[in-house]
C-alpha cells in the first residue's frame, strides 16, 4: 500500500503525536490521553507499523563533546540518486539521518562525530561514492527542540 493512499483519523494523529513528544509513552497512558482502551492503543501502532507509517522509534541526544554535521550532496545524472542514498547510508560512519530533498541539491545527511576529524572522514566517504558530484556542509552550532 502507498503511503499517498493512507488516511489517518484524529485518533492515529493523536497516538504519532505522543509518541513522537516521547517515544517511551505506555499504552495506558497514551489510552488515556487519546481516550480508548490500552488493546485498542496496541492495536493501532502495530497497524501503524505494519503499514509503514511508524519506522522507528528512537531519541533525540545531544551530547556536549559531539559535533553534528549537515551535509547536502548533489548526485551526477544519470545516477539514480536513491543508490547514492544506498550507499551513503550502508558503507558511511556517522550518518544519523538521510534525506533525498528537492531543490539544488538531491540529498541531506545528518552526521554526528565526536571530532572534526570524524566529520571530515565521513566527508571523504560520502565524495568517494560514485555518482557523488558536489557536497556543502554546515557545522550545526546549536540545535533546538
Amino acid at each position: 500500500m502507498s503511503r499517498e493512499n493512507i488516511r489517518l483519523d484524529e485518533k492515529d494523529l493523536k497516538i504519532i503525536e505522543i509518541l513522537r513528544e516521547n517515544a517511551r509513552a505506555s499504552y495506558s497512558e497514551i489510552a488515556r490521553e487519546v481516550g480508548l482502551s490500552e488493546s485498542a492503543v496496541r492495536k493501532r501502532i502495530a497497524s501503524l507499523i505494519k503499514r509503514g507509517i511508524i519506522r522507528r522509534f528512537t531519541i533525540d541526544y545531544e551530547i556536549g563533546n559531539e559535533i553534528r554535521a549537515a551535509v547536502l550532496i548533489k548526485v551526477k545524472p544519470p545516477t539514480p540518486v536513491p543508490e547514492v542514498s544506498k550507499k551513503i547510508i550502508k558503507g558511511v560512519k556517522g550518518v544519523e539521518r538521510l534525506y533525498e530533498v528537492a531543490g539544488n541539491y538531491d540529498i541531506l545527511a545528518i552526521l554526528r562525530g565526536t571530532s572534526i576529524k570524524d566529520i571530515n572522514e565521513s566527508i571523504d566517504s560520502i565524495r568517494g561514492i560514485e555518482g557523488v558530484a558536489d557536497t556543502n556542509t554546515l557545522i550545526i552550532l546549536r540545535a533546538w527542540p
